[in-house]
């Protein structure tokens, strides 16, 4: 572990964020236990993650599926593991033994790898569809036209139970820059509740710079990294 990473109240962190949380949903009438906290140890020694686990962390956030098999190995039980990053399909099959929750699925032949993986492990897979709410090139998701074709691809799949949204807004110092993108999510889900009947249970969106704003707009998952462990290395 490096010295800047022992300098790091993680608890105390952990607190602050918790009341910056409920702050955000008090401004729009919101109870704050409704939103769930992820946090994402992306490049956070197994040790750091104990110690979140053991400050009251519930649901743990990864961005590569190597590097989460090999914390949660490490890790005590009791945390929910969801992968946020994006999942290539000769990984699927070990995706679907880590984590509880995937949140980046984005494309039907994506969905029907998982299904496949989770089916032959006995095992239904809770998801998230990922959606390229900025249309930025750099970013992962569907377009949010193709949102519901893949939510009807997603139904047709064994071993697949979808569960929501989730998209990643623009990176802006000016996090207001980013609402019409949760905005657009929130929407996204409330048409495909109506046209589907399909729940969306949850709203994936908001990151350590742009969660307040995110809760103000629907999220009920938020996914903080540093604004838990502090900055990450390199």
């Amino acid at each position: 572990m490096s010295k800047g990473a022992r300098t790091v109240d993680i608890a105390g962190n952990l607190a602050r964020v918790r009341e910056r949380i409920a702050r955000a949903a008090q401004r729009v009438a919101r109870p704050p236990q409704e939103i769930r906290l992820v946090a994402v140890s992306k490049l956070v020694e197994a040790e750091r993650v104990q110690e979140a686990v053991a400050a009251g962390v519930s649901d743990i956030g990864e961005n590569y599926v190597q590097e989460a098999a090999a914390k949660r190995a490490e890790v005590r039980e009791g945390a929910r593991w969801h992968l946020v990053g994006h999942l290539q399909q000769n990984k699927a099959g070990k995706a679907v033994t880590i984590f509880d929750m995937i949140q980046t699925v984005d494309s039907p032949r994506l969905a029907k790898a998982i299904g496949k993986r989770a089916e032959a492990a006995g095992r239904t897979m809770a998801v998230l569809l990922q959606v390229n709410t900025s249309g930025e090139e750099s970013k992962f998701g569907a377009a949010p036209e193709q949102v519901e074709g893949l939510l009807e691809a997603v139904q047709g799949v064994s071993g697949l139970r979808a569960e929501g949204l989730m998209t990643i807004g623009r990176w802006d110092p000016d996090p207001e820059r980013a609402r019409p993108e949760f905005r657009l999510l929130a929407e996204l889900a409330r048409r495909l509740e109506d046209r589907t009947g399909v729940e969306m249970r949850w709203l994936s969106m908001g990151m350590s710079h742009d969660f307040e704003v995110a809760i103000q707009e629907g999220a009920n998952l938020v996914r903080i990294g540093t604004g838990i462990f502090g900055p990450r290395p390199g």
